[in-house]
């Protein structure tokens, strides 16, 4: 293994709009996803939000923020929670620098008087969800689950554990049609709806895009969300950003 670049710096108000934010998403034009996803960082900021990347145009990050302000239905107390922890890429992954920035987390909530960190899983890996084997070999452990095969993960420093909300364990809403729930917090989110905005015109099929824009939305949401949800027939189906249209086509053939 070679030597680890240990060049990280964290995003601010200050250098977000010059800085490269470790998407594997490459544009020289200005890209309306990305766009919105810095909108989104800038406004979250001053509430504790980080966002710490390797300092090269590649996709090394860790992100997250304090559980009261994350856009996630999951309460706890004095938590973290980790929204994505990537390294992607031949010449980043598997040569440590996830471990870095997990272990940049850990001290930090632990200098900060943090109760713990908490994240999202599910029993079998999905694609979308940092890696809980990973998770797991920090000693987090599963904490609470959802009908829908969903895990919160959580490393506890006091032996305080967080939790889903009840509306997140529901996992059903009255609305029968393909109905997906997003925020702006992804770059891939903008690129994705209309891709499914196109299928659905094309194919005649019903669907509502529900955007979560505040605090309080996102905490009050029917299922476990870390940025997209879907549900189809009232029945939620998964927080995996669909860019195979034959895999939406799939499900709305069930």
């Amino acid at each position: 293994m070679g030597e680890l670049n240990v060049d990280f710096i964290n995003l601010t108000k200050e250098n977000l709009p010059t800085e490269h934010i470790s998407c594997i998403i490459r544009s020289k034009k200005v890209h309306p996803g990305i766009e919105a996803k810095k909108q989104w960082l800038w406004e979250r900021f001053d509430e504790g939000h980080v966002f710490r990347k390797l300092n090269v145009k590649a996709t090394v990050f860790i992100e997250y923020a304090p559980l009261e302000k994350a856009w996630v239905p999951i309460e706890g107390d004095n938590y973290y929670y980790i929204y994505c922890l990537w390294a992607s890429g031949s010449g980043y992954k598997g040569k440590g620098y996830g471990k870095a920035m997990m272990e940049y987390c850990i001290a930090d909530a632990r200098e900060n008087g943090k109760s713990g960190i908490c994240m999202l899983g599910a029993k079998k890996q999905k694609a979308w969800l940092t890696d809980q084997a990973f998770a797991k070999g920090f000693g987090f452990e599963v904490v609470d689950t959802t009908e829908s095969g969903y895990e919160l993960l959580a490393l506890s420093f006091d032996g305080t554990t967080p939790h889903f909300t009840q509306g997140a364990k529901a996992s059903k809403i009255a609305n029968e049609e393909l109905t997906i729930y997003y925020d702006m917090q992804c770059p891939y989110v903008y690129q994705n709806i209309e891709l499914i905005k196109e299928h659905c015109e094309t194919n005649n099929v019903p669907v509502s895009f529900i955007k979560v824009d505040t605090l309080e939305k996102a905490k009050a949401l029917p299922c476990v969300f870390n940025n997209w949800a879907m549900f189809y027939k009232g029945k939620f189906e998964t927080v995996n950003l669909i860019l195979d249209m034959a895999k939406l086509q799939k499900m709305l053939q069930r």
